[in-house]
């Protein structure tokens, strides 16, 4: 798979690895030209407006080390400064095994509490900033999705799942609990009692149950499980890019405030759109019987 990169998002935040997680407090490696690809994400425009993202470690089940969190933190704050023409992200695993595994414990065998935390403080800010991504995003679980691996799914704004795939967030059989947004998101996609023994008990479960319990969106077979997504972001990026935004802002928003204050977002968000040319645009295509040409302005 060829490797692409939008020549306006942020530069590469990227360096060799360095054994001491302490050394990473800023971004190593940062300079003013934008590099071509990264190190452990797999970048492809796969049609006008549409990125797919493919997490490239599959010798280990693309667990996600200090790089991988590095490389992911770059890509999402880099779309959320500027999308440049992009209307739809997919996200998938390399490989036909696994999603992603989580955190790399290999990695982390070994760690200091204060490495560990310093490495976690990465992945936070990877994290928040996929879910602070303007442009909607697609998880195409592929496999095995465990642990940080399933949190990150969740924080896609939805996700299709090949029948393969098995699902787990299985901190808590190690020492630890979900700490990428896990406990936020799951409670919210299938409801807090089925959250609760997801999270207290570790089970995988398989992606017939994640559709049953509101998860994921739809199960595709598994060689058309990215073909599937692909026409699904298509048929995303074929509408007017600054409504899809303003329109997943308040979907968003809606989990969080009560059904007045939701309504106020809804309002502000949707004149916003009043005075575009895409708005224009669409009402002109409508009586004149043809497709709009969104330009996104």
């Amino acid at each position: 798979m060829g490797k692409w990169i939008c020549p306006h998002l942020s530069p590469r935040l990227s360096a060799p690895l360095i054994p001491d997680i302490m050394a990473i407090q800023q971004p190593p490696g940062h300079t003013d030209s934008m590099q071509s690809d990264y190190e452990t994400l797999d970048l492809k425009q796969v049609s006008e407006h549409v990125l797919l993202v493919t997490m490239n470690r599959p010798e280990v089940a693309n667990a996600h080390n200090t790089q991988m969190g590095l490389d992911l933190r770059d890509l999402w704050t880099g779309l959320y400064l500027d999308q440049e023409g992009l209307r739809c992200v997919i996200v998938t695993g390399a490989g036909e095994k696994a999603f992603s595994a989580g955190g790399d414990l290999k990695e982390r065998n070994g760690m200091s509490d204060q490495q560990w935390r310093r490495q976690h403080h990465i992945f936070e800010q990877a994290i928040m900033s996929m879910t602070d991504c303007p442009v909607p995003v697609i998880a195409a679980v592929n496999g095995a999705a465990y642990g940080g691996g399933c949190e990150f799914a969740l924080a896609a704004d939805f996700i299709y799942a090949a029948r393969r795939a098995r699902f787990a967030l299985t901190e808590v059989t190690l020492g630890i609990m979900p700490g990428a947004m896990g406990t936020q998101h799951l409670p919210r996609a299938v409801g807090t009692r089925r959250a609760k023994e997801i999270i207290l008990t570790g089970t995988p479960f398989s992606a017939e149950q994640a559709l049953a319990w509101g998860l994921v969106n739809k199960i595709c077979e598994n060689e058309k499980l990215l073909p599937e997504a692909l026409a699904t972001a298509r048929r995303i990026a074929g509408n007017a890019p600054i409504s899809t935004r303003q329109a997943k802002k308040s979907v968003s928003v809606a989990t969080e405030v009560d059904l007045k204050s939701g309504y106020a977002f809804e309002i502000e968000a949707y004149n916003r759109l009043v005075g575009t040319e895409d708005r224009l645009e669409g009402i002109r295509a409508f009586n004149e019987k043809r497709r709009p040409e969104f330009k996104g302005r």
